[in-house]
Order: structure tokens, then sequence, then C-alpha cells
């Protein structure tokens, strides 16, 4: 099997958070984190097709919902399917994403906006539509794990502590796009991909490590809380810890995602920094979810 390269890090101590942006990205406090590795891009549509051959895995989007999971639905709503992303028309209130958002049965990670769409011109994009079960799968199939939120952070600092942008301190340094967010006008216009993209096709960061910012959201291990643990109660994160809660489908599971996405606009979603996280329920499957593994 091919396996996603792996970069090892000599760990150490950074700047987590911000107190600049998003309430839920404080208190930035000093954070150490063990020495680790994790892989160069986000697995990509290729590598989890191989998972998928050699296990015969199915994943969430592709069973059929549990109703005792969604209490009052309509049980001929219940069906295999995930969140596909569909541009709209012109401007609509930005405060409801389901102007954007539409559940599509039949989605998947082979169909990753329905049951007409392929991944076959697309092997080298971030697998998406994987819950956080699906994830984890892979990641003991390989032989390694999800990073926690403290690995992943200091990962995408890539060594440049202190500043907004895992390059620095502007979004587009000399007019330079340095990963794949919305350019445009959101939700209707794109001038970028406006979808995942191949991993690598931007500048790696100073760890060599790619698409850790925008392309798509990356799941962590941690159980998601609104606020970072107040600092000195912080101990060295040294990863491969056993998680909180082992992988569930439960909706009411929120995990920390991290990075940000092709989705990510800057009169919208300004989650395209490396102190940005976001939660996900476990069962969560959409058009801009993907993960990597460490170890």
């Amino acid at each position: 099997m091919t396996y996603t390269e792996l970069v090892e890090l000599p760990g150490g101590s950074f700047q987590m958070g911000s107190d600049a942006s998003y309430p839920e990205e404080g208190p930035a406090h000093e954070r150490t984190v063990a020495a680790f590795a994790i892989e160069r891009h986000p697995v990509t549509n290729a590598r989890f097709a191989e998972f998928v051959a050699a296990t015969g895995y199915v994943t969430v989007a592709e069973e059929q919902m549990d109703p005792d999971q969604f209490p009052g639905a309509d049980p001929a709503d219940l069906v295999p399917g995930a969140l596909v992303f569909t541009p709209t028309a012109g401007p609509v209130d930005l405060g409801d994403w389901r102007q954007w958002w539409r559940w599509e049965p039949g989605a998947s990670w082979r169909h990753p906006t329905g049951p007409e769409s392929s991944i076959e011109s697309r092997w080298d994009h971030p697998v998406v539509q994987v819950a956080y079960r699906d994830a984890a799968a892979y990641a003991q199939w390989a032989g390694r794990r999800l990073p926690t939120e403290a690995e992943w952070e200091f990962a995408a600092r890539g060594g440049i502590d202190g500043r907004e942008y895992a390059w620095g301190g502007e979004l587009h340094p000399d007019g330079k796009v340095m990963a794949n967010t919305w350019l445009g006008r959101f939700p209707y216009e794109s001038t970028g991909w406006g979808s995942t993209s191949p991993v690598g096709v931007y500048p790696p960061n100073g760890y060599g490590l790619a698409d850790l910012i925008g392309n798509v959201w990356e799941r962590t291990s941690d159980i998601y809380v609104p606020r970072h643990v107040v600092p000195g109660q912080v101990h060295v994160d040294a990863g491969g810890r056993p998680d909180l809660l082992a992988p569930t489908v439960n909706p009411q599971v929120m995990r920390v995602t991290k990075g940000g996405s092709f989705l990510c606009a800057p009169e919208y979603c300004r989650r395209y920094r490396p102190a940005a996280r976001s939660a996900q329920s476990d069962d969560s499957a959409t058009a801009h979810l993907g993960f990597r593994c460490a170890l």
C-alpha cells in the first residue's frame, strides 16, 4: 500500500490560539508538544480508495441512518447521503448556512457532490465526505492516528510563531495567493477553485507541509470545548493518548477541526489561520471536511 509521507517534527513550545479573532480561539497561551510526525498533505482520494479496497470498509455516509439518533425526523429522509455545497444565484443572508448547503442523498466519498459526481479526475484531491469514524478507521489501518489539536496547530504554524497566517502577517503577501480559500464573492461567485484542489498546489509551510490552511477542514482527535484550557493547567501534549471518547456516529459528539477550507471567505469565515478552530459532530460528512494522520 502507498501511505502518505510522514514529516518528523521536533516538538517544542509555541503560542497557541489567538485573542484577536473569534472568541473560541482564546485565550492565547503557551503550549508545548512532544516530538511527533505528521503527514505531508491530507489523505487523498487515491489513498482512501486503497484503504477501502483492502478492507471493504463502508463509510458513515454510505450507511442507512439510525432513526434513534434523529428523533422526530421523517424516516423517508433518513437515507444514506451527505452535505453538499451549492453556490447561490446571488447575494444571500450569510447568517443562514442553509442557503448554500443541502442534504444530498447518495453523496459519499466516491460521489462527493451527489450520485452523478465522481472522483475519477480527483485522485490527488483530499478525500471528503468522511465522518470521524471513517478517518479514525483509516488511521488505524495505516498504523497511525489523528493528530491532537495542539499538534495540528504546531504543525500548521510551520515554525513561525505569533503571526496571524501560517506564512506571516498578510493574507496575500505581494498579491500572492497562498492557500485554497474562497476568492470572489461568497457564496455565489468564485474566481478561485470553488472546490477542493489537488494537494500540494500551494507553497508548503516552513516544515514542508502542504494544505494545512485551506482546501479542506481537517479533523483532530480532541473533543471541542468553546475556549482553550486555562494556561497553567496545560501539560505537555505528547500525542498518542487515547481519545477522550472513542469514535462514534453520534451527532451530539463534537470534535475540533482546523485549518479552514475552500469555502472560507473574508466576509464570512476568516478561519484560514493556524489559530482558527471549529466544531464538527462525529457523524458529519461534508464536501469540505477531510483529515491527515499523525504518528
